[in-house]
């Protein structure tokens, strides 16, 4: 059996699995995955699997790519996008309803056998038609390739083309069926050594003579297989050799001169107890005939069940990861539709290059529904490098900061999930671990609580972040003076300068922009910069700019548009 195969958290031969950070809660609530799991589907057993993806965060630039790759090609493909999401709900159908969750009884009927190699019938045929829509499909990710040669090689090596002959050879409508065929192999004294099931047939044995027995059996047989020519005589319940009715199939017995050996009925053959003293072949008959049908059978559907529940347990396994690529295909796709601008990310090949994005926006201004067109949207540029690691962001109340913030956050989460993001164009280098500092209403700042708890968040936050991780700060340690939250910002910034760390910094604290060439005077090889909410004319454009903070420019801006210099309040 191929071994198992993941298009969404792949491993790398000759390597050990690659260890993914879980995102906090309180991330998760401040950069809106929530929300984002919910507009993908309504399922709740599926979001709770976006959720996992979204949050399940490795650096390993190879991962990021292999699912970009993936949404890539089920994006452009949507023919085998939608023939999938019919196949692998019927799987799941299967899986739910059918072959794994019902067991086999201690008394397994023909009937419930019959309705058995039904379901498995089905089931070949969705992993038959999976194969071929992977076959057909114009596919170029590493993910979707390996996918296709691991549902062929389930396919080739479960013999499906064989067990499926066979399952249509051996299967009929309940109502047809009017015997069985039961073998039993015997030792060199014939003794009986054990008895197999050999077939279900259409019709009744009729009766012969004991002459026609013997006269037309021709002798013994030279293989295990019974070809019909054999006459056979009833064995009446109140005769020498009483054998119990089987429901109302009828009973008899066949044999031959070689043991029962075929593949498909060895597993059927049921052992005869060698302690048993009593060697007669009649009354071991006698004894366990009765019962022996629903034994056979039951033997019989148990290897079915354990055999295709290899394979199906490997597709099932598939089915949850293409519903996120297949619900976050529509979720864009829809969005798109729309005019929203939405583009591939790629990884950065250049060291330096930590991320570009270009016309980028905040996905959730677009899931609250109260933006309708991309017209309403205000895109924005932004850089992580060297030069560029820790943003400053000042600006007004309600201009945007906390949006901006949020939206860096989501495009890392997206493009690392392998999904489109926002925007014309992102290149990046992916983090390990985002780390969120968000006030629980932005309204409500200062009831964050005391300035201590605050100290003691950011410390821990500080502590599990890596030079691989982006920070994200929304008026931390504003809940005290502006002194004192200064000195703490201060000494803040200076610390994750010195460790590296991707950073956005949103404050009203215009001091920390003003600063910033103090921070870099240190020789972390790294720079802070000041990073601005631009203000027109006293009107929030909800645009950022690389400049130093605005402060009492915009603060004059906003006096002479209400009339509250010192001038128009005098004159």
């Amino acid at each position: 059996m191929a071994s198992q195969v993941s298009i969404l958290f792949p491993t790398f031969e000759g390597e050990k699995p690659i260890v993914y950070k879980e995102l906090s809660p309180v991330a998760i609530h401040d950069l809106a995955i929530d929300m984002l799991c919910k507009a993908m589907s309504d399922n709740e057993k599926e979001q709770k699997l976006f959720e996992t993806v979204f949050t399940s965060m490795t650096d390993d630039p190879r991962v990021a790519s292999y699912r970009s790759d993936v949404f890539e090609d089920i994006r452009n493909n949507p023919a085998m996008r939608k023939e999938m999401t019919e196949l692998l709900d019927r799987v799941q159908v299967i899986k739910d309803f059918g072959i794994l969750k019902r067991g086999v009884g201690a008394k397994a009927g023909l009937w419930e056998l019959m309705h058995k190699l039904d379901e498995i019938s089905d089931y070949i045929n969705c992993v038959e038609s999976i194969n071929s829509c992977l076959q057909n499909a114009d596919v170029k990710s590493a993910g979707l390739l390996g996918l296709r040669e691991f549902v062929n090689n389930i396919y080739k090596d479960s013999f499906f083309e064989d067990l499926k002959r066979d399952i249509e050879n051996v299967k009929m409508e309940t109502s047809e069926v009017q015997s069985v065929t039961i073998g039993v192999n015997l030792n060199t004294r014939f003794e009986a050594e054990s008895i197999g099931l050999v077939s279900v047939n259409k019709k009744q044995f009729k009766n012969s003579t004991i002459l026609q027995n013997f006269s037309n059996a021709k002798g013994l047989k030279d293989t295990e297989e019974w070809n019909g020519d054999m006459h056979y005589r009833p064995i009446e319940k109140d005769g020498v050799l009483p054998i119990n009715q089987i429901e109302k199939l009828g009973s008899f017995m066949a044999m031959s001169s070689q043991p029962l050996l075929d593949m498909r009925t060895r597993q059927s053959i049921v052992k005869i107890p060698d302690d048993d003293s009593n060697t007669e072949v009649p009354k071991y008959i006698d004894q366990v005939a009765g019962k022996m049908l629903n034994l056979l059978v039951k033997k019989l559907k148990d290897v079915l069940v354990k055999y295709v529940s290899l394979s199906i347990g490997s597709i099932t396994n598939l089915i949850p990861e293409f519903a996120y690529y297949i619900r976050g295909c529509e979720l864009i796709e829809k969005l798109q539709e729309k005019g929203f601008n939405f583009c591939k990310p790629e990884v950065s090949s250049d060291p330096s290059n930590l991320m570009d994005a270009k016309g980028f926006y905040n996905m959730k201004l677009v899931l609250d529904g109260d933006i309708k067109s991309m017209n309403d949207i205000v895109p924005n540029d932004l850089d992580f490098n060297s030069d560029n690691l820790a943003y400053i962001l000042t600006g007004a109340n309600r201009g945007g900061k906390t949006t901006i913030t949020q939206a860096v956050g989501q495009l890392f989460i997206m493009a690392q999930s392998g999904m489109y993001v926002t925007g014309n164009s992102m290149t990046y280098i992916p983090v390990d671990g985002i780390f969120t500092h968000f006030p629980a209403d932005e309204d409500k700042t200062m009831d964050l609580g005391r300035l201590g708890e605050e100290c003691t968040r950011f410390k821990e936050m500080y502590n599990a972040a890596t030079n691989k991780s982006l920070m994200l700060l929304n008026e931390t340690f504003s809940t005290t003076s502006f002194e004192e939250g200064y000195y703490i910002a201060a000494d803040s910034v200076k610390a994750i300068l010195k460790k590296n760390i991707r950073t956005i910094y949103n404050t009203h604290m215009h001091k920390l922009g003003f600063d910033v060439e103090d921070f870099n005077l240190s020789e972390y090889g790294v720079k802070a910069v000041s990073l601005i909410v631009k203000s027109d004319g006293g009107n929030r454009s909800f645009k950022v700019c690389k400049m130093p903070p605005e402060g009492m420019s915009y603060a004059q801006d906003i006096a002479k548009k209400y009339g509250v210099t010192y001038e128009m309040l005098t004159q």
